[in-house]
């Protein structure tokens, strides 16, 4: 008597797992959330208190095709930002190839995008980048390589993306070279580091902007 009754929990249990599995739980939400990162602020309205993140401040630099790129190109997608120059032989090829690696991972798709920025402008023209970009493949449409002022490039890699702690002022003296890229969401806010030296947290990037894809197409359908 006392197995019939045991039996009949298992059963029980099992449909409520089987029913919980296929008609409640959401597969198609993000089994975690990525941190926002920088500095925050808070806005009190109606009563509300709204966090306000930082964010990626509004940009216009040259890709490797001669082309205005904003942050409009930039717009609906997430996308990983790096600073390189291409006469780089240390740690600039491996981060490259690294990209490259992630880039055939989402080629074709317009929801992942990359950025690279030199910290040599004057080196890289836009023809030098544009031999740079065809030796690593990039599709420019996915994958672009900008150019600009010095003072703007080093600015946002400080101040926006947060890549670089030392202090400067984008002169002929100053220099910023650091293998750390920043995943950017469609918001426009940082959600993430990686060491584009390091095969294992390249692979981490790619699990996260899988994850931060899932969370856009989560609160799409809500």
């Amino acid at each position: 008597m006392k197995t019939k009754y045991i039996n009949l929990f298992l059963l029980s249990l099992a449909l409520v797992v089987f029913v919980y599995a296929f008609f409640i739980y959401d597969k198609t939400k993000p089994i975690r959330y990525l941190p926002i990162y920088g500095e925050k602020d808070y806005e009190s309205k109606n009563g509300k208190t709204d966090t306000i993140y930082h964010t990626i401040p509004n940009f216009s630099f040259t890709n490797q095709n001669g082309k205005t790129v904003t942050q409009k190109e930039l717009n609906n997608s997430v996308y990983i930002a790096d600073f390189f120059f291409t006469t780089c032989h240390s740690i600039c090829p491996i981060m490259s190839t690294q990209i490259q690696r992630v880039a055939e991972k989402f080629k074709g798709n317009s929801e992942v995008k990359f950025l690279s920025h030199t910290v040599d402008p004057e080196t890289d023209t836009v023809e030098q980048l544009n031999r740079y970009a065809f030796e690593h493949k990039a599709d420019a449409n996915q994958w672009m390589f900008v150019t600009g002022d010095k003072k703007a490039l080093y600015d946002i890699a400080r101040t926006g993306y947060l890549l670089d702690a030392s202090i400067g002022d984008g002169g002929p003296d100053d220099f910023i070279h650091t293998q750390n890229f920043a995943l950017v969401d469609k918001d426009n806010r940082i959600r993430g580091y990686y060491d584009g030296t390091n095969t294992k947290e390249v692979d981490q990037l790619i699990k996260d902007i899988e994850l931060l894809l899932a969370e856009y197409h989560y609160k799409e359908k809500q």
